[in-house]
């Protein structure tokens, strides 16, 4: 039986993937949480073999939640799920540690296919992600801008892209704005960019925001 945690803010689609779930024999949802901070805390005082995690979390971020859980528990096998595309977030998920990504958008029998795969130990993406690891791979890819940048760094640049104020990201990830700012800073010095338009320009020609 694979015991599984579902780890997503909003209860439509915790309860969406219960009923997907559920149905089949070999899998039960032992939990449900809608925090990264409760996720770590049951993660300390259960056993699961599963979790799914949205990677887009309130206040600390998917990458941040994904990152303590494999420093806390290296063997706990995590499938990350997304409403964003595989661009923005699944090679930056993978290289955390995650087992596998998922965009949410994915037929419900490729959920169950990657929970059994990851379950066992493997990994999971999709057949368009492998196909661009590979040709990345063969092509000798130089290293974007935007790889040099820390989780944090990344997601707010993602933020800062798709047209959100220094207020909106501060409240979206529970900072104050000066804290936000301070990592507009890093991300400008970083990219050698002057402009939230030059990063959204920049976003926009990588497949980073819609």
């Amino acid at each position: 039986m694979i015991r599984i945690i579902i780890a997503d803010d909003h209860p439509i689609v915790r309860e969406g993937l219960k009923k997907v779930l559920e149905k089949n024999p070999d899998m039960t949802v032992a939990d449900e949480v809608s925090t990264g901070e409760e996720l770590i805390n049951k993660a300390r005082t259960n056993d699961y073999d599963v979790v799914l995690l949205d990677i887009t979390m309130p206040g600390k971020g998917g990458l941040e939640i994904l990152e303590q859980l494999k420093k806390e528990k290296p063997k706990l096998r995590i499938l990350v799920l997304s409403i964003h595309p595989e661009e923005q977030y699944a090679i930056r998920v993978l290289k955390a540690g995650a087992s596998g990504y998922l965009s949410k958008d994915k037929a419900p029998y490729e959920l169950l296919e990657a929970i059994r795969k990851v379950a066992q130990g493997g990994k999971y993406v999709s057949a368009s992600l492998a196909e661009k690891l590979a040709f990345e791979i063969e092509n000798g890819r130089e290293k974007p801008l935007h790889e040099n940048l820390s989780n944090r760094e990344y997601q707010v640049m993602c933020l800062i892209a798709s047209g959100k104020t220094i207020k909106n990201i501060a409240d979206e990830l529970s900072l104050s704005a000066r804290t936000v700012s301070t990592y507009r800073s890093r991300i400008l010095d970083k990219m050698k960019m002057k402009s939230n338009a030059e990063i959204t320009h920049y976003a926009i020609k990588q497949g980073l925001v819609d």
